[in-house]
């Protein structure tokens, strides 16, 4: 795969990871409408590990200075029993991972051999997921007076938007979409689903990259550095940008998105 092919990509990954509109699925449809070649085994695993740390540095370079607290705070509550919100927090997303993690690991395979590459399937997800983001904030924004934020976040919802993660292992529904919805159905703002969301992907991507680091080593090479770096780059754009975006609107333009870009697939399904 030449170097054009995977600054695509990687700027695909830095997009889709955290805008709501699915990177796996994605990295999927561009290689199929633009008829990208196909990719050795070893190269194709190696590099999308580099897309997720390439995410992984993106979402740490934005909130590391988030992180040091959570930290500090459980350091805290463990060693010396000061209890505090960032103490909580950590301990919250420390939770609210492992749902996730556990249908990572248990339908991996599963999901790799029957939706990976059933383009209907993740057409009709990505679309699906759209209208449901677009309604669920739209129902959110009328059924609470007032909205939940960050600070404020208790174990229950905090879990429950780890459960909903759990779905974003499949093409198509996304990790940030997912999370978000949930969050907006039990009435948590925007601004503070979007937070949550981004740091309940730091352990994720982190677990996912690490698993399979061994695969990066041996495949590294200059594509997949080239891979990272814009992934990371565009990662950390991306998540300032969303973060921008939500004081001022809503999520109704990745769900007309989510929608056309379905239809597109679709087209080229059954037409070409």
């Amino acid at each position: 795969m030449s170097i054009f092919h995977c600054i695509i990509l990687g700027i695909v990954q830095g997009i889709g990871e955290f805008l709501p509109i699915s990177s796996s699925a994605h990295l999927i449809i561009v290689r199929y409408l633009f008829n990208f070649p196909e990719m050795e085994a070893s190269f194709e695993t190696a590099f999308d590990i580099a897309l997720h740390f390439g995410t992984l540095i993106a979402v740490l370079a934005v909130y590391y200075k988030d992180w040091i607290a959570l930290f500090k705070g459980a350091y805290d509550g463990v060693v010396h029993k000061k209890k505090s919100f960032n103490c909580n927090m950590f301990w919250y997303l420390v939770i609210a991972t492992i749902p996730g993690a556990i249908i990572g690991v248990v339908f991996e395979d599963v999901i790799e051999n029957v939706v990976r590459n059933n383009m209907v399937i993740i057409a009709l997800l990505l679309a699906l997921m759209g209208i449901f983001i677009y309604l669920g904030d739209k129902w959110a924004e009328k059924r609470y007076k007032k909205q939940v934020e960050f600070k404020e976040l208790t174990f229950k919802q905090t879990f429950l938007i780890g459960c909903s993660q759990a779905l974003a292992v499949i093409p198509g529904f996304s990790r940030s979409g997912t999370t978000i919805l949930a969050s907006r159905l039990m009435g948590i703002s925007r601004e503070a689903a979007a937070k949550f969301t981004f740091l309940l992907s730091t352990p994720i991507i982190f677990g996912a990259a690490i698993i399979k680091v061994k695969d990066l080593i041996i495949g590294f090479n200059f594509p997949i550095l080239i891979g990272i770096i814009t992934a990371a780059i565009v990662g950390i754009i991306s998540i300032k940008f969303l973060l921008k975006y939500i004081k001022k609107h809503d999520f109704a333009i990745f769900a007309y998105y989510r929608v056309i870009i379905a239809l597109v697939v679709l087209a080229k399904v059954i037409f070409f």
